[in-house]
């Protein structure tokens, strides 16, 4: 039996702890600049004279992603995780560094084309080294401390940035991380370039990845434009969306991810679910806070914070369930999911116990630090070394796809229920609905369990 004293030696021992100090401080750098760029950003556009424009930094930031997670790990099978890698973190800091010298939106969204290319490829590499550098036995425990690179940004990014865009200038909030990079990259190339070279086994050939890969990220970002702007017009962009994404899935997730077959299809498949469930339900929350039970805006984002630690507590709980099937352990992610989903079809009302929708999202978001990082082991440990890097995109494909998805249709369903000013009509039926999801992956997941071995 492996004990959490010989898994801390795994990670911070004496041939590892410098890898992963820095493998923490990259995955934070990318979270300060996600959590950051919100708070700055009505600022940045105000400054450039280019308010019409809010939403593209984000648009592009997520097409860009998509693209560079499949090149990324298509990069990883041929040739190792070390170019991809190094080549990802020089990328996202050129980024950080035309966004800090960005004079008009269209330098920005160069810039975030960038950060999105380096971002998506930086993660599937990480995703590899973890494979090469940990033992199987001790990715669960690595992937546990991944998730808790997050809680630092989440609670003070937001704060951090807007103090910087405040009393300095928004360009801080880029040009600061920009030399952490370089740190990030000094503490983990020695690692990278001694085990990232070269791949254990010829991947297989897979034409027209790259096709695919730009059909995603064109559809992704047709499907969430679609979502926001809800018009004739926006439902025929959706179906065009819609059937752009089709093929390109079938050429970007593993065969038989749609038919959750057991193994690696099912995997995938619930990596897409948890955070489509999850995020749908979340982009609610500040408004019934805030439009039936009155909160602040700041009060209204609390429980997104809370939800951020309990993913943390999560995810470094599943990191010591070392003999339960992968599965199961998934399926216990969706139904902590929908105890969540059930507290927040209760505090929804106006007469709903609105006070304990805190502890029902640190449930939730406890759910998805265990069912992510779950999906991601699992995926690793039955993924030969030439693969490993397409599956490590599929799994990040398969979470933009059903954020992207799943959102946008929450969005239809809320609108065509209630009213913008009185939601609650709306938002109750979703979040039953999407309890009703999360049981059924739940069982889902325990019959795929059956069919595996651990």
């Amino acid at each position: 039996m492996i004990t959490a004293e010989k898994s801390r030696n795994a990670l911070w021992g004496p041939q590892r702890r410098t890898f992963t100090a820095g493998l923490v401080l990259v995955i934070t750098l990318v979270a300060f600049e996600a959590m950051g760029l919100g708070t700055a950003l009505p600022t940045i556009v105000a400054e450039l004279q280019a308010q019409h424009w809010y939403a593209w930094p984000f648009t592009v930031f997520m097409a860009a992603s998509a693209v560079g997670t499949v090149l990324g790990g298509r990069q990883c099978d041929r040739r190792g995780p070390a170019l991809p890698l190094l080549v990802a973190l020089q990328t996202f800091a050129a980024g950080l560094l035309v966004a800090t010298a960005a004079t008009n939106i269209l330098v920005l969204l160069v810039a975030r084309v960038l950060q999105g290319l380096g971002g998506g490829a930086l993660i599937v590499s990480l995703y590899v080294m973890i494979a090469r550098v940990y033992p199987e036995e001790h990715r669960p425990a690595a992937f546990g401390v991944l998730s808790s690179a997050w809680v630092v940004p989440a609670l003070v990014g937001p704060v951090i940035a807007g103090f910087l865009t405040e009393q300095v200038s928004w360009r801080w909030v880029f040009l600061g991380l920009a030399p952490l990079v370089v740190v990030g990259t000094a503490m983990i190339a020695p690692t990278v370039r001694r085990l990232g070279a070269g791949v254990g086994e010829p991947s297989p050939q897979r034409p027209g990845v790259l096709v695919a890969a730009v059909g995603a990220a064109g559809g992704v970002v047709a499907v969430n434009w679609a979502a926001q702007t809800p018009s004739l017009p926006s439902l025929f962009l959706g179906i065009a969306a819609v059937a752009v994404l089709v093929p390109s899935m079938r050429v970007l997730l593993p065969k038989g991810t749609l038919l959750a077959r057991p193994g690696l299809p099912v995997m995938v498949l619930a990596r897409g679910l948890l955070a489509g469930l999850f995020f749908t339900a979340q982009a609610f929350v500040p408004l019934v806070l805030t439009l039936v039970h009155h909160y602040s805006p700041t009060a209204a984002g609390v429980p997104l914070t809370v939800g951020t630690l309990g993913w943390t507590a999560g995810a470094l709980w599943q990191g010591r369930q070392r003999d339960v099937r992968r599965e199961h352990v998934v399926a216990a992610g969706f139904l902590l999911l929908a105890v969540g989903m059930a507290g927040l079809a209760l505090t929804t009302p106006s007469w709903g116990p609105h006070w304990l929708v805190f502890a029902f999202w640190f449930t939730a978001g406890s759910g998805m630090g265990v069912g992510i990082a779950s999906t991601s082991v699992r995926v690793l440990a039955l993924s030969p070394e030439g693969e490993r890097g397409f599956n490590s995109a599929a799994l990040q494909i398969a979470d933009m796809l059903g954020q992207a998805a799943l959102v946008g249709l929450g969005g239809v369903v809320v609108s065509a229920l209630a009213t913008a000013a009185a939601p609650t009509r709306g938002v109750v039926p979703l979040d039953l609905a999407l309890l009703v999801a999360a049981l059924l992956a739940a069982a889902l997941m325990v019959r795929a369990g059956r069919h595996q071995p651990r």
